[in-house]
């Protein structure tokens, strides 16, 4: 009994130094804050990165216009040109719009399809509710609809025969003497005749 409880005391002592950190709470601290600086500086880094992009993006697919010393003409063919540049990016970014919607849709089917598959949706926990058919007829077909529901009625009627025409009167000696084969034989043990 004592070995018993020696090793218990033992395996408990062993969990509490597996539960301790190695790593003393200021030592913590100082690397949260390191890796937290870290993070905040790659995230402004990328954010300059993206903007870096588009600003060279934009400088190759548009030139600066040079508006100044054209025509009349010449500038209402430049407005023309720019029109007809922007209606083609309008229906590009259209059609891309499209297939972005149209595969986030597959994709959110896809998944359920899988959550579907794993069957491992939480299923909540249902509570008994006390309810007359009534009611329940109620909230299922809505409040406008008035049904009454009797149940009863939609039973079967049975008739009730009376049980002396039921059970006929049959005696029982004659059937058990029928079926044994024992009609003279018991005659020679009856006493009733006697």
């Amino acid at each position: 009994m004592t070995d018993f409880r020696n090793c218990a005391h033992i395996a408990i002592m062993s969990e509490n130094r597996e539960r301790k950190s190695k790593i003393p709470a200021s030592r913590k601290l100082l690397l949260k804050t390191l890796m937290l600086q870290k993070a905040s500086e790659d995230l402004e880094r990328e954010a300059k990165d993206i903007e870096e992009e588009k600003l060279r993006t934009l400088s190759e697919k548009i030139p600066p216009l040079q508006s100044a010393g054209l025509s009349q003409q010449q500038l209402l063919e430049l407005c023309h040109k720019l029109h007809k540049q922007i209606d083609a990016v309008d229906e590009e970014r259209y059609d891309i719009e499209v297939k972005v919607k149209k595969n986030s849709q597959d994709i959110n089917g896809l998944n359920q399809k899988i959550f579907d598959l794993k069957g491992k949706f939480k299923r909540p926990n249902l509570r008994r509710v006390r309810i007359s058919a009534d009611a329940m007829l109620k909230a299922l077909l809505g409040s406008t609809t008035k049904v009454s529901l009797d149940l009863r009625a939609n039973l079967k009627s049975v008739r009730k025969e009376d049980e002396k025409e039921k059970t006929v009167e049959v005696d029982w000696r004659k059937n058990i003497e029928a079926m044994s084969g024992m009609e003279g034989r018991k005659k020679k043990f009856d006493t009733s005749n006697v």
